[in-house]
């Protein structure tokens, strides 16, 4: 265990500071606007194209269709997959409610199921469980590593499950050396600007190896047209915004290198953090290149633990305190307290710490030491 010394810096720090990437992105993002502004290509220029065709190569994939968010992009893939009224779609308990949104969008049904308490991943073993009840599953790649997918796609391949990713924390991170959308149909990711690869507004994609998938879902991001005024299906307003683009196309360029910055602030919260009495340090699963979304610990009396960072400054929080079967949204659903238990348990505990690009050494022993001494005091 690290010895510690809160003073070593002062001032707050942000759970994630945006400015960073924004700076070190201006002059190209400027360039590329000026450009945008000169052409008039507000809509579908060719900075859209351009991004589509990268984030593809990037993440190994035939196709990428950009979307207005990844909400959209979640629900357009599941459509595009044949997944509608009455389908059944496992999801983990622990994610963002926008999963479960855009099952019930689709018109399907989520079910929820529990997750492993190591890495708070779904579990496949509960996925086996549900198999003859769902049509689909929605694996959640969590804070920043894929799900257990060579474990899911073996039960989906034996149950006859389409598998859609839930990738909206996972851009660059990969599962046995494949990245995001080679293990299901497809994946669906979001831009939303705290994400590791982040726009200036929403923005969201689908990512698929699969011709039909990537047209269905183009159609259904612009009014179900493919030619003006010719409308074959009901589709939706969902566009990537050229200048979006734009400033993705810039990021993307030094998604890489701000990913290995992650992980170098992964480490070394791992050194200053290890053997702390009371934090559970985060760990990366078998097969996994982990990118760091989020950094997530778990720690007794969290909420009194996170009032004390908050008030000495530290900008932490909390993904997520309340499992979706238990929102109100969920709640026809029929689940109650209880159901999922390791999920449950995790949202009383988990805590995530500030994580960037950028993010200063001396920033990350602050964390660390008021963090050790708020768990000493209330644990």
């Amino acid at each position: 265990m690290t010895t510690l010394d809160s003073s070593l810096t002062t001032g707050p720090v942000p759970l994630v500071d945006l400015g960073v990437q924004r700076d070190r992105v201006a002059g190209e993002v400027a360039e590329g606007f000026a450009r945008v502004l000169a052409t008039t290509a507000f809509i579908g220029g060719p900075d859209v194209g351009a991004f589509e065709e990268e984030f593809a190569a990037a993440t190994g994939r035939v196709h990428c269709v950009g979307v207005g968010n990844g909400t959209d992009a979640l629900e357009f893939a599941l459509r595009a997959c044949g997944i509608g009224a009455g389908d059944g779609v496992a999801l983990p308990a622990n994610t963002f409610v926008a999963s479960a949104e855009a099952v019930l969008r689709a018109g399907a049904r989520p079910v929820p199921v529990d997750v492993d308490d190591e890495h708070l991943l779904l579990d496949p073993a509960a996925l086996e469980a549900v198999a003859g009840e769902v049509r689909a599953v929605l694996p959640v790649h969590l804070f920043g590593q894929m799900a257990p997918m060579a474990e899911i796609a073996d039960v989906a391949a034996r149950h006859g499950l389409v598998v859609v990713e839930d990738a909206a924390q996972a851009q660059g991170a990969t599962h046995r050396g494949v990245p995001m959308g080679g293990w299901g149909s497809a994946a669906g990711t979001s831009f939303y600007p705290g994400k590791n690869l982040g726009a200036f507004g929403d923005a969201g994609a689908v990512t698929t190896d699969d011709d039909g998938i990537a047209r269905t879902v183009r159609l259904l991001a612009n009014h179900g047209s493919e030619v003006k005024y010719q409308h074959p299906v009901l589709g939706f307003n969902s566009r990537l915004d050229t200048l979006q683009a734009v400033v993705l196309r810039a990021k993307l360029r030094r998604l890489a290198a701000w990913n290995a910055e992650r992980a170098a602030a992964a480490q070394r919260y791992a050194v200053l953090l290890d053997g702390v009495p009371g934090i559970r340090l985060p760990r990366v699963a078998p097969g996994n290149e982990h990118v760091w979304h989020l950094y997530v610990v778990r720690v007794p009396a969290r909420d009194a633990v996170l009032a004390d960072l908050n008030a000495a400054g530290i900008g932490a929080g909390v993904h997520y305190p309340v499992p979706v079967h238990l929102t109100g949204a969920l709640a026809p659903g029929g689940h109650a307290a209880g159901d999922f238990p390791v999920a449950e348990r995790a949202a009383g505990e988990i805590l995530s710490l500030p994580i960037y690009p950028g993010i200063t050494a001396a920033q990350q022993e602050r964390v660390a030491a008021v963090l050790t001494g708020a768990v000493a005091r209330r644990g």
